[in-house]
């Protein structure tokens, strides 16, 4: 099986990624190949470089290159995955083609801010304005290989709103991955 995970900022992708991980699954992270690529240009990893090495990557090798990418490598490990973070239309629609269900997350904002902070990594060390503002930049860009979260998360097979206990969060994953071992069965 397997799986996509997108989904706005510090709503719960990487607990996703985490929890899945605790069931058997692989974890592929985009950010992760994105940031070797921003490491092999030498340049400074934050949310706008980020942003725009994806762009670029996508933009080079086309829309679903980020997605195309991990799903070969999960093919070849093989067994259970997860696919972290999909944010362009033309990866979540490669996935999809391919049977890939998509799971898409969200919380509240200020709620998510807060995480992001806890999580302290370097894309996290900005005021809530600049939160707000890459984040709308990233919610509906129009270019087949910009991020589209909005749009993605419109694709998505299923979608959790992420505001209560991390114990309700796993329920809701528990009853997505039995819910899909069940068709499979």
């Amino acid at each position: 099986m397997i799986l996509a995970v997108t989904g706005t900022n510090g709503s719960g992708k990487g607990t996703v990624h985490e929890y899945l991980k605790t069931k058997g699954f692989t974890h592929y992270s985009a950010r992760d190949l994105i940031v070797e690529e921003i490491q092999k240009q030498g340049l400074v990893v934050n949310r706008d470089t980020l942003n725009r090495i994806g762009n670029e990557l996508r933009k080079k090798h086309g829309p679903d290159h980020v997605a195309h990418t991990l799903y070969e490598r999960a093919l070849q490990q093989g067994g259970d995955a997860v696919i972290e973070s999909i944010r362009a239309i033309g990866e979540a629609l490669f996935l999809k083609e391919r049977g890939v269900k998509l799971i898409a997350v969200d919380a509240d904002r200020k709620m998510r801010y807060a995480r992001a902070v806890l999580r302290a990594s370097e894309t996290d060390r900005v005021s809530f304005e600049e939160f707000v503002e890459q984040e709308n930049r990233e919610l509906a860009q129009t270019a087949d290989y910009d991020m589209n979260i909005q749009g993605v998360m419109a694709l998505a097979d299923f979608t959790i709103q992420n505001d209560g206990s991390l114990e309700d969060f796993h329920q809701a994953l528990d009853g997505i991955v039995d819910e899909l071992k069940t068709r499979e069965a």
